[in-house]
């Protein structure tokens, strides 16, 4: 086995895959563009850098996102406890300070005795074995067009961002911080709506000046990660009955309720700047101080990053990789992170950590399907026949895992058992 492996893409995937190798002895060379080129979405040059949320979701166990979590952790995620290393409060989530995160993680890889990073375009699949491609959905032009020459494909959707202001631009008469419910600390910064202010702002949202394409680019949005205008274009109760969602947020001392809250998350530590939860847009930069401005206790916001909307491609990945992350025929090139179909930081990193395992232990034919890193993986190679033909990203979620043969009515019990039985899959394949 040749122990030099070569990864393209310095992002979630690329990092977590060049950690877990380096180290077990593998010496690995890093292709990273930026800061050479960059991309629509990145502002920094560090490996790692988060470009939408800061958010990396729930961490509970009887989530998806928080069993898929518990099983990385098993097996040695880098992206995991650099997170939690550089996390700011946000209740039951693992949300960090976006700049401190990245900087981590450029250091660890930077500074790893084993991993050579080349900051500079890659325009062709390299003939270098083992390979990781992790190039992301913002892959270069030019790779792009390799991989899909080679591939098929050329699959594409839009994803959106959300605005950060500073706090110090929040007006604190008008705006309190509470969780939902008051479950857990007050993590988040709301804003409450009366019927008369939602109104006016979803009027002037749906009114805005957006973002043009191309006639020939249809508008193709990920679910997960949704432009707020998209959202409200269903209706003017879609928003409060999602990102606006009023219920359990009343006034802590005034007892008031809201037609509509809009909560603010923390982008750091020290509480400077917060993002607008769910409020990723497609409006054009002045247009979005003026209609956020309208939400009270935002009048004198001041941005720090505005929304923005991207273009990320991905390949058909079934028929084209296995379980193991690996491309049929050619068994020795993998291909890690969004550009897989995955979608999120966390399925991003899990997809890279797999395929850094694989290489480690030749063999390897992937995780028990009961295992949500085993089911990830299915969804990616179109073992779930109705995946093969109409493939588009996904998170994991539940409804990845095989059923149980008895009914259990209660949800919670339900997803508690599957993290349980999913738990002790992993671990017996582990051997721990």
């Amino acid at each position: 086995m040749n122990k030099e492996v070569t990864i393209i893409g310095g992002g979630l995937a690329g990092c977590e895959s060049a950690f877990f190798l380096a180290e077990r002895g593998y010496r690995v060379r890093l292709y990273e563009m930026r800061p050479v080129r960059t991309t629509p979405a990145h502002e920094s040059p560090f490996l790692g850098e988060l470009v939408c949320s800061n958010s990396l979701k729930s961490t509970a166990e009887d989530t998806s996102s928080g069993l898929l979590k518990q099983e990385m952790k098993l097996i040695g995620s880098l992206i995991l406890s650099t997170a939690e290393e550089n996390s700011v409060p946000a209740g039951n989530a693992l949300a960090v300070d976006r700049d401190a995160f990245a900087r981590a993680v450029d250091s660890k890889i930077r500074n790893h005795p084993n991993i050579t990073v080349v900051n500079g375009e890659v325009t062709d699949i390299p003939s270098d074995r083992p390979c990781i491609i992790a190039s992301g959905p913002l892959t270069s032009d030019a790779l792009a067009e390799r991989i899909k020459a080679r591939f098929g494909g050329g699959l594409y959707f839009f994803d959106a961002i959300a605005p950060v202001i500073t706090f110090d631009s929040v007006d604190m008469e008008k705006a309190f911080f509470k969780s939902r419910w008051e479950k857990g600390d007050n993590d988040y910064l709301n804003l409450g709506m009366n019927q008369e202010e939602y109104e006016l702002f979803y009027n002037e949202l749906m009114a805005s000046d957006k973002v043009e394409f191309e006639d020939f680019e249809k508008l193709n949005v990920y679910e997960g990660c949704m432009p707020i205008e998209e959202m409200a274009a269903r209706g003017m109760k879609t928003l409060t009955y999602g990102p606006f969602r009023p219920v359990g947020l009343r006034h802590p001392v005034t007892m008031q309720k809201y037609a509509a809250v809009v909560q603010l998350r923390k982008e750091d530590k020290d509480g400077t700047a917060y993002n607008l939860v769910g409020c990723q847009t497609k409006m054009k930069i002045g247009e979005q101080k003026r209609v956020f401005r309208l939400i009270p206790g935002l009048e004198n916001a001041e941005f720090l990053r505005y929304g923005s909307i991207h273009r990320n491609t991905y390949i058909h990945a079934p028929g084209v990789l296995k379980r193991t992350f690996q491309v049929i025929g050619d068994e020795q090139l993998y291909f890690a992170g969004q550009i897989t179909g995955v979608e999120g930081y966390v399925e991003s990193t899990a997809s890279g950590l797999l395929a850094a395992y694989s290489i480690v232990n030749p063999g390897f034919e992937g995780f028990g399907e009961v295992t949500a890193l085993g089911a990830l993986a299915r969804h990616v190679s179109g073992e779930v026949s109705e995946n093969k033909k109409e493939y588009v990203p996904s998170n994991f979620h539940f409804g990845m895992l095989p059923p149980f043969e008895e009914r259990i009515r209660d949800k919670k019990l339900k997803k508690a058992r599957y993290a349980e039985r999913a738990l002790a899959s992993l671990r017996t394949s582990l051997g721990i």
